[in-house]
């Protein structure tokens, strides 16, 4: 080949090469166009994603106690972007988080219990055992709140998921203040509440949050839903003349009715029934029971401690007559107990249901602190039984309750806790105390405002035992205290005798609550019912409209509509 051909021949090869390059290289660039142009719609899209989640939870934190920390722990979630686009969604991953918050709670109560078991005192075991036992009750109540927050809004009424949902979060705030109350009794003790306090205060914020979305969500929903049905009536609240709901068959009536008298098992303390004592008869009792299951206690004097603990549920005591059987026992703060593991009866599985029976705690009231009967079960409900004790005497721990025709006697705080509860024709006597005490018929706990709490007396009578009656003039009685920073009581329709001091009601310590608490009282009578000489806290109220007065009624403040016939008990729904 000549030169030139060779020549010519190179530079082919040459353009070639160079086209192939060029080609190849726009190729690449196209692909890489491509490329960033999907991952920047990508990016786009995502953070579009990103500030519509957020902007969904800023809102939804803004009718929280604690905004700032609200945000903070929900927008930096990994999950926030993915799963939140509506406020229903923000309540879940709230409820989560705090989940996996508590169970870090749980593990370093549990540490802490095992690595300084040989150097706490007999009540820092205790108290340490009080909170694995509710931080326990929280982790159930969180989750039940999330099973309850799939249903929303169709498988309830609106009112009555709105109640349920408010009442599981009220408790898991609760649970964390009573963890913290057992070490509130010596200087050694706060030592070792120290450890976690961090804890369980964050639990409890991160709660109230949840809690506050829940209110926010519900009370709008049910606003709305009240302006499309300006005429509907609730369905819990539609009941017949003998307080049946109009939705249950009369078949059902009668089985309620048949089963809350039939016993299954009977205890005996001679021996001539199924069991001997009460906690026999409960540890042998079905677990998760949906049926009623009935103990019948036969007369006679039992002396134990007894536990309905949250597995047994739907069990009822039933006695033969408050003044013939009786459940007692001693154990009070001054010999070591918690306040809270004091109780002669503690009744937590919900839906616990007792007749005819007294609980009694005789420790005195030199003991301080010691609990007859401890209600943490929701649902529950007592008929004609004496609650009996002096400081601390009925702990109406938490949950929906409800009493009927029962007495309560003692002297310090003696109806106290952070239940909704309604005791109503109930005879309400203070005792006589130690020297230089004052009586207090209550001490509620609420520590959230958004908490559905509170102590209920209605159509009930208010008075003195016949020890305190000789002596009254040495003694002070009063309606209550605030316990906690937004105590909730109502006084109404009760009769009230002179025993109860002119102002009505005593300060904790100090200012301490007189803003943020409510109590209220309307139309009651008696020497001791004069509001002329009340109290002139901020909190304090005298209620004269009967729509403000309903709200604080068995069939409104523990929905009783829904429930109270399934007792068989008596029961008043309104005024």
């Amino acid at each position: 080949m000549s030169e030139s051909s060779k020549q010519i021949s190179t530079n082919k090869k040459h353009k070639k090469l160079f086209i192939s390059l060029f080609a190849t290289i726009l190729l690449v660039g196209a692909v890489v166009g491509i490329v960033t142009g999907v991952k920047s719609s990508k990016n786009n899209s995502d953070d579009e994603t990103n500030e519509a989640s957020h902007a969904i939870v800023k809102s939804s934190c803004s009718s929280t106690l604690y905004p700032e920390l609200c945000f903070s722990t929900l927008a930096l979630h990994p999950e926030a972007a993915k799963k939140v686009s509506s406020q229903k969604d923000v309540i879940e991953l709230s409820l989560n988080i705090t989940t996996k918050v508590v169970q870090h709670n749980f593990f370093t109560v549990e540490k802490l219990l095992k690595s300084r078991k040989n150097k706490l005192t007999k009540r820092e075991k205790g108290a340490l055992h009080d909170c694995l036992e509710t931080i326990d009750e929280t982790l159930d109540e969180l989750h039940d709140a999330v099973e309850d927050l799939h249903e929303y809004p169709n498988k309830k009424t609106l009112t009555q998921h709105a109640d349920d949902l408010k009442t599981l979060i009220s408790s898991a705030i609760t649970n964390q203040e009573t963890c913290l109350d057992g070490f509130s009794h010596d200087d050694a003790d706060k030592k070792v509440r120290k450890v976690f306090l961090a804890g369980q205060v964050h639990v409890e914020k991160l709660c109230s949050n949840a809690l506050a979305m829940i209110k926010n969500m519900t009370d709008t929903d049910i606003t709305n839903e009240m302006k499309t049905n300006v005429n509907r009536k609730l369905k819990e609240d539609v009941v017949d003349e003998h307080g049946w709901p109009e939705w249950l068959s009369v078949a059902d009536r009668r089985l309620l009715q048949s089963s809350s008298v039939t016993p299954n098992v009977v205890v005996a303390a001679d021996g001539s029934g199924n069991y001997k004592t009460v906690s026999a008869a409960v540890a042998a009792a079905p677990e998760k029971s949906s049926k009623r299951y009935v103990i019948r206690i036969k007369a006679g004097v039992y002396r134990e401690n007894v536990d309905v603990p949250k597995k047994k549920t739907n069990i009822m005591f039933m006695g033969d007559g408050r003044k013939n059987t009786i459940i007692t026992a001693s154990k009070n703060v001054v010999d070591g107990s918690t306040t809270f593991n004091s109780a002669t009866v503690a009744a937590v599985g919900e839906k616990f249901l007792a007749r005819d029976i007294t609980f009694q705690n005789t420790a005195g009231p030199s003991k301080h602190q010691a609990v007859a009967l401890r209600v943490g079960s929701d649902l529950s409900a007592f008929y004609r039984c004496d609650i009996l004790a002096y400081q601390d005497s009925l702990y109406v721990h938490s949950n929906r309750q409800f009493f009927e025709g029962c007495l309560v006697a003692g002297t310090v705080d003696f109806i106290f806790g952070n239940a909704a509860v309604v005791l109503q024709n109930c005879d309400i006597h203070a005792r006589k105390p130690n020297s230089g005490q004052k009586n207090m018929l209550t001490a509620q706990g609420r520590t959230d405002p958004n908490q559905n709490t509170g102590i209920v007396i209605q159509k009930s009578r208010i008075g003195a035992t016949s020890d305190l009656q000789a002596s009254k003039g040495s003694f002070k009685t009063f309606l209550g205290r605030p316990w906690k920073e937004y105590s909730r009581t109502v006084i109404m329709q009760s009769s009230i005798t002179d025993i109860i001091d002119p102002v009505g009601w005593h300060e904790w310590s100090g200012t301490f609550a007189l803003n943020t608490l409510f109590y209220g009282e309307y139309a009651n009578t008696g020497a001791g019912a004069g509001t002329s000489k009340r109290v002139t806290w901020k909190g304090f109220k005298v209620i004269t409209s009967t729509t403000e007065a309903q709200a604080y009624t068995p069939g409104r403040f523990i929905a009783g509509g829904s429930w109270l016939s399934s007792t068989g008990f008596p029961f008043a729904l309104g005024l």
